[in-house]
This record gives C-alpha cells, sequence and structure tokens, in this order.
C-alpha cells in the first residue's frame, strides 16, 4: 500500500466517522476486484471496510486480501443487506463515503441511496440505468443537497471515459463559445454480468424508463441563460473515427449532458453525440439484428431470467482473458474556429478498469481538495481534473491527438 495524505478537511459532508470508505458488494466478481485493488493501492491511513450480505464470504475475502497484504487482517466486516433500509442508515452513518456495486440498480439500489442521502454520507457506483439515476434524482436530491451528501452515478465504465473525457476535451477549446463534441467507442473485452443484467432490466422498462425522463425534465431547473443537448444523431460513416459511427443511447451522453449544464466551462451552447465506431458495415447490421432479438427476448420475463442467468451479475472472464480486453473513446471538439481531437484508452473496461474507477472516484472523494457540489452530481463536476489525475496515475491515458488550427 502506498503512502498518501490524509483525508481532506471539509471533503466528506459530516467529519469525524470512524470510516472513510465502505464497499458495499464487496464478495460480487467486481466487488472483489474492487476490493483487491483498493488493497494494492489505497492509501495506508484509509479506514476502509467491506460490506455484504453474508459474512463467511466477507471472512473469506478479507483472507485472501490478507495473506498479500496482513495489515489487512483486521479489516471491519459488516454485515448489511440491499433490502435492510435501517440496517444501510448504520453504515452509512459510521462513513463517509459508501461504494455499491450491487445491481442491477433498479432492483437492489434504492435504500442505500436513500440512507447516504440522510445521513450526509458520499455514495458512488457502477450504474448505467437511466430509469434509476433519473428516479434517485426525483427523490433523493433534496434530501442529499441538504445533508450535503454527493450522490454520483455511473463511476465505472459508465460513464467516466466518456465524462472525463469530454471534459478533458473542453479544456483544449476556447472559453464562452459554442461547442460540439463527439465521442466514439471502441472496446474489445466482455461485457460484465452486472452490465448484461442491467441491460436487459432497461430493455423491459422502456416506458417506465421514459416516464422518469419526463418526470425529471418537468421538475429539474435548466441552466440560465445557456443550452445544453445531447440528440441522439444517426448512422453515418465518420472519416473522424475511420469507422461507421452507430449512435447509442446510453446512461453516457445524459452523464455528459449534466455535467455540461453544471460547468459554465461548456460554453453557451454545447452539443454532444455518442457513438459506437465500428469497421464493418455488416458488423453493425448484425449487432442492430441482435439488440432488436434481445429487446423482444427481454419483453418476456421467463426468457429474460433465462438469459440473465447465462451471464449473471458477480460472474467475469479470467485474469488471462480480461488482460488481452481494452477501450478507447475518441472525441473530436470544436467551438470558436479551434478543433481538437483527444483520445481516452485504457485496459479491461468490463472489470478491472472499472474497479479502478470505482476505486479512484470514492479515493478521490475522501481525500481530494474538490469544488463544493451536493446532491446528485456528475464525475465531472463533482471531481473532474482530480479524478482524471488520478485515472492517469492508474494507467488510463487521456491525451490530444490533433489539433488545429
Amino acid at each position: 500500500m502506498t503512502s498518501d495524505p490524509q483525508p481532506a478537511d471539509g471533503g466528506s459532508p459530516v467529519p469525524g466517522r470512524d470510516l472513510d470508505l465502505v464497499l458495499f458488494g464487496a464478495t460480487g466478481f467486481t466487488g472483489r476486484l474492487t476490493a483487491g485493488y483498493l488493497a494494492r493501492h489505497a492509501p495506508s491511513g484509509l479506514r476502509w471496510a467491506l460490506a455484504g450480505r453474508s459474512p463467511e464470504k466477507l471472512e473469506r475475502l478479507r483472507e485472501e486480501l490478507a495473506a498479500a497484504h496482513p495489515e489487512l487482517a483486521a479489516l471491519p466486516l459488516l454485515r448489511a443487506d440491499a433490502s435492510d433500509a435501517e440496517g444501510l442508515r448504520a453504515v452509512a452513518r459510521r462513513t463517509r463515503v459508501v461504494a455499491t456495486t450491487v445491481g442491477p440498480y433498479l432492483a437492489y439500489g434504492e435504500p442505500l441511496v436513500a440512507a447516504c442521502a440522510e445521513e450526509g454520507t458520499d455514495y458512488v457506483d457502477l450504474c448505467g440505468e437511466p430509469e434509476f439515476v433519473d428516479r434517485m434524482w426525483l427523490g433523493h436530491h433534496a434530501a442529499a443537497v441538504r445533508s450535503g451528501a454527493r450522490l454520483i452515478h455511473g463511476c465505472g465504465f459508465d460513464s467516466v471515459p466518456y465524462d472525463l473525457g469530454v471534459h478533458f476535451t473542453v479544456e483544449q477549446l476556447p472559453e464562452h463559445v459554442p461547442l460540439t463534441v463527439d465521442g466514439y467507442v471502441r472496446a474489445g473485452g466482455r461485457p460484465s454480468g452486472g452490465t448484461f443484467a442491467s441491460t436487459l432490466t432497461v430493455f423491459s422498462r422502456l416506458g417506465a424508463m421514459r416516464r422518469a425522463a419526463r418526470a425529471r425534465r418537468a421538475a429539474e431547473p435548466r441552466p440560465k441563460g445557456r443550452r445544453v443537448r445531447a440528440p441522439l444523431g444517426s448512422l453515418r460513416h465518420s472519416g473522424d473515427a475511420a469507422a461507421w459511427a452507430v449512435p447509442l443511447a446510453t446512461l453516457d451522453p445524459q452523464i455528459v449532458a449534466r455535467s455540461a449544464a453544471a460547468l459554465d466551462r461548456y460554453g453557451p451552447d454545447f452539443r454532444y453525440r455518442h457513438y459506437a465506431a465500428v469497421k464493418r458495415l455488416p458488423v453493425v447490421l448484425g449487432a442492430a439484428a441482435g439488440a432488436g432479438a434481445l429487446f423482444v427476448a427481454a419483453q418476456v420475463p421467463p426468457v429474460r431470467r433465462a438469459l440473465s442467468a447465462r451471464l449473471a451479475p458477480g460472474t467475469g472472464p479470467s485474469p488471462e482473458r480480461r488482460a488481452d480486453s481494452w477501450f478507447s473513446v475518441r472525441f473530436v471538439g470544436e467551438g470558436g474556429g479551434r478543433r481538437v481531437v483527444t483520445e481516452v484508452r485504457g485496459g479491461d473496461p468490463g472489470y478491472d478498469e472499472t474497479a479502478k474507477m470505482l476505486a479512484e472516484s470514492a479515493l478521490c472523494l475522501v481525500y481530494d481538495k474538490l469544488p463544493p457540489t451536493a446532491g446528485q452530481t456528475t464525475t465531472a463536476a463533482a471531481m473532474g481534473t482530480a479524478l482524471r489525475e488520478r485515472l492517469v496515475a492508474a494507467g488510463i491515458s487521456f491525451r490530444v491527438v490533433d489539433e488545429s488550427p
């Protein structure tokens, strides 16, 4: 474990707690990877704990961590169930930050969000479910503003590379002018069981997702004197990506738009479009057919359950297979007569880098001097450059590829 400064005074809304960080869902596949990352990289003074519903699994995980890091033999273990509101409140009262891997979040996530919002505890998750994010804003944003808690969704591959990548791109462009950014995602790797389960959940609840989005739009204030857009875009061949640009209707562009609404640096008129970059048109057509079939299957509960069981949350590939996985996102930004191309690149997106992003997000909230924010916010608005610098130090690349004039 490496040395690091002590937790920043006022870095969390309620100081004086006996823990800095609790990892909830620590014994799942991604939770174990996150625990392992913290064991290797967390500062020696970090007061952290593992939490989950099975004391036996928590004990085994602690023993595994302590085998390589003997100082963790006394790491605190907290029994907590996602459905136990009072138990989750007790966890939230003890710590400054909670990081959770327990999904699908629509099924299991709200009690922990509610506990953190009421207790003034910072919260980070791996959620990629738009309906959940909108419902949590509607139900718990106001309470979190009152308590000072920061509720930050999408702290993994959904949606850190895009949110911080656009933030980095905007920093290379002129201020106080209209800006446009297009993002092109490439990835080689297997999706996580949690991501697959979340996708099935989203496909099965499109009507509810639209209703939650409408309710949020009706209630959420818009930035004064500024315009922010994240249109879906259309299928096209992109010279910038040297590939077919396939529009992605995911949570990621919504997160980018919320960062843009929160930060004046994105200019008076900001637009972001989000694409997958695919080299060959037959692959695009095959993926579209596969997505359509998955959407149809998700409408039938027995079929949805059977599909989810094939790649269940908590399962994942071997270290060797993860080592061969990668992602890159290229951003093309324009504004004020200037054009810049940037890139975010890293390793296995579904597991290793996601665990790294979640852990570093939590550590950033514990240790770094950050802008004052509260309520439901985003990685760019709450942590921005501080989190990007952490990720660069941890091996994720942010770079300028080209710029003109």
